[in-house]
C-alpha cells in the first residue's frame, strides 16, 4: 500500500503518498510557509492507497478504503505540523510543539493507542498521549513499530515485532504504548532508520548503534555470529525487460513473505549495541532497507552491509560486514529501498575540478525502472536525466523512487501502479517525471522502504505579507 501526505501552507514538509500495497510506494506531501505575522502554518495532504486508514481521510471523501489519486487535505491535524513519517500502513506527524500524531493501521499497536479502538477509527489522526511528557523532535514508522526521538536525545519505541526491533530486551516483542529504550540512556540519538527487521540509530557524536535481525551483516559484525540469511542469496531477480510492473510487485511481496516465514531462524540482537567496528569512524547519515543498510561516514565514504541479492550494496566485495560502496565521489545523503539504493553525491562540474554539482546515483534492482536509468544494475551510476537539476533529497520505495530539487520540485520514477507516483495515473515512469504541485515548494520527500509503497514530501508555500 502506498500513500502520500502533503503539508500545506508554510514552512517545511510535504509528503506525497503513492498508491500501492507495499511500503515502498506510499507518498505523503507536506508544505509550509510563513504568514504575514511570521507564524508558521501547516496542513497535511495525502494520496495513494487508502487501505487501513493510512491516508487519514474520512471515508466519505474517497470511499471506504479507496485510493486517492490527487493530494487531499488530511483533516483533524494541528496547524503546526513540521514533519511526517510513513510506515507500512500507518503515518506519523510531529508538530512544532513536540507533539506526535498518528493514524492508519493499528493491528500491532503502532499508533500508540493500545488495541481497543475500533478499526473504523484508524483513519482519524490522534495525539499519542503517552508521549505528553516528551517533546518529540522526529518520528519514524516501520511496518509494525513506531519510534520517536525526544529533544533530549532519548528514543521511544512501540508496536509489536518478533524481530527485536523494539530494543527493550530479550524476548520483549510488544509495547502497546511508547516506551523508552533504556539501553540507550545517556546517548543523544539524532536519527533512527527502521528496516524490515533491523534498526540503526546514530548519535550526535557520530556513533552507530544497531539491533534487531542481524543476518548478512546488515548490522555489521554485531551479534554473536554474523551469518547468511535463510533466504537463498544466490537467487537472481529478473530485470526490467523480463517482468511487468505488477509482476515486479508480486516478486517484492513474495520476498517479504519469504523473509517472514524464516523468522524462527533469524539471529536477533534484542537490545541496542554499539557497532564496534565503526568506533573510529564518525557516521553522518544512515538508511535501512528490507535487508540491507547504507551509512555515510565523515571521511566521505558510503558503507553498505546486508543482503546483496540484487546488487543493492553497490560493491564487488561480498563480505558479511560493512564495506565501502564503489563510489569515488563525496556522498551527501543515502536511501534504501527493498532491493535498490540511491545516493546524492557531489561530482566535478568542470574539467579543472574546481566546480562541483550534485548528482543522483542509483544501483540495485530495476524491475520497475526504480533506478531511473538503463545500464548496469549492481554498479552505482548517475541518473542522467536529472543532470540539469540540483537534488537535495532522495527516497526509495519498494519499487519506486523520488527526488527533491533545490528549486522545490519533486521528481518521481519507477512503478506507478495505483498512482503511487502522484502523477494522476498508474503508468510506470522509466525516467524521473516532474510532479506538478502548483504554488508549493517541495523541501523534503520520503518514500516507504520495505512495507507498502509510500512516499512523503514536504512543501513550502509563500502566502506573503498583509
Amino acid at each position: 500500500m502506498a500513500h502520500n501526505l502533503k503539508l500545506n501552507e508554510m514552512m517545511q514538509f510535504l509528503w506525497k503518498r503513492s498508491v500501492a500495497p507495499a511500503f515502498v510506494s506510499r507518498c505523503r506531501s507536506f508544505s509550509s510557509g510563513v504568514t504575514g505575522n511570521g507564524s508558521s502554518l501547516f496542513s497535511v495532504m495525502s494520496f495513494g492507497d487508502g487501505s487501513q486508514g493510512a491516508l487519514g481521510l474520512p471515508s466519505s471523501l474517497i470511499g471506504v478504503g479507496a485510493d486517492a489519486y490527487e493530494p487531499t487535505v488530511v483533516p483533524g491535524l494541528p496547524a503546526d505540523v513540521v514533519s511526517v513519517s510513513a510506515g507500512h500502513y500507518h503515518s506519523l506527524a510531529v508538530t512544532a510543539k513536540g507533539e506526535l500524531w498518528a493514524w492508519g493501521r493499528n493491528d500491532e499497536g503502532q499508533l500508540g493507542r493500545g488495541l481497543l479502538e475500533p478499526r473504523c477509527s484508524w483513519n482519524e489522526p490522534k495525539l499519542v498521549k503517552e508521549l505528553d511528557n516528551v517533546k518529540v523532535q522526529s518520528a519514524f514508522a516501520s511496518g509494525v513499530i513506531s519510534a520517536a526521538i525526544g529533544d533530549d536525545g532519548s528514543i521511544w519505541t512501540w508496536g509489536r515485532s518478533k524481530r527485536g526491533q523494539l530494543g527493550h530486551g530479550k524476548g520483549i516483542t510488544e509495547s502497546l504504548v511508547p516506551s523508552k529504550v533504556k539501553a540507550l540512556t545517556g546517548e543523544h540519538i539524532t536519527k533512527v532508520s527502521l528496516g524490515w527487521g533491523h534498526v540503526l540509530a546514530q548519535t550526535i557524536d557520530g556513533k552507530l548503534f544497531g539491533w534487531g535481525y542481524s543476518a548478512d551483516g546488515r548490522l555489521g559484525r554485531l551479534g554473536e555470529t554474523v551469518k547468511a540469511s535463510p533466504l537463498d542469496s544466490s537467487a537472481e531477480l529478473p530485470g526490467r525487460h523480463e517482468m511487468t510492473s505488477s509482476e515486479a510487485l508480486d516478486v517484492a511481496e513474495k520476498l517479504v513473505l519469504e523473509s517472514m516465514e524464516k523468522e524462527k531462524d533469524m539471529p536477533i540482537v534484542w537490545e541496542p549495541h554499539l557497532i564496534e567496528e565503526l568506533h573510529s569512524i564518525s557516521v553522518t547519515d544512515i538508511s535501512c532497507g528490507l535487508d540491507h543498510s547504507l551509512l555515510i561516514c565523515r571521511d566521505n565514504t558510503i558503507l553498505s552491509g546486508g543482503s546483496n541479492i540484487y546488487g543493492q550494496l553497490g560493491r564487488e566485495n561480498q563480505g558479511l560486514r560493512f564495506f565501502p560502496v564503489d563510489i569515488s565521489f563525496r556522498p551527501l545523503s543515502v536511501a534504501c529501498g527493498l532491493g535498490h539504493s540511491l545516493a546524492i553525491c557531489e561530482i566535478p562540474a568542470s574539467e579543472d575540478g574546481n566546480d562541483f554539482r550534485k548528482a543522483v546515483y542509483s544501483w540495485g534492482w530495476n524491475g520497475s525502472s526504480q533506478l531511473g536509468r538503463p545500464g548496469h544494475e549492481s554498479k552505482p551510476l548517475a541518473v542522467e536525466s536529472l543532470a540539469e537539476e540540483i537534488p537535495t533529497a532522495v527516497s526509495c520505495g519498494r519499487v519506486h523512487s523520488l527526488a527533491v530539487t533545490g528549486n522545490g520540485q519533486l521528481w518521481v520514477w519507477g512503478c506507478g501502479k495505483n498512482g503511487r507516483l502522484g502523477l494522476g495515473s498508474s503508468f510506470d515512469e522509466s525516467e524521473p517525471a516532474l510532479v506538478d504541485i502548483e504554488q508549493y515548494k517541495v523541501v523534503q520527500a520520503v518514500a516507504g522502504t520495505i512495507q507498502r509503497l509510500e512516499s512523503i514530501c514536504c512543501l513550502e508555500k509563500s502566502i506573503g505579507y498583509r
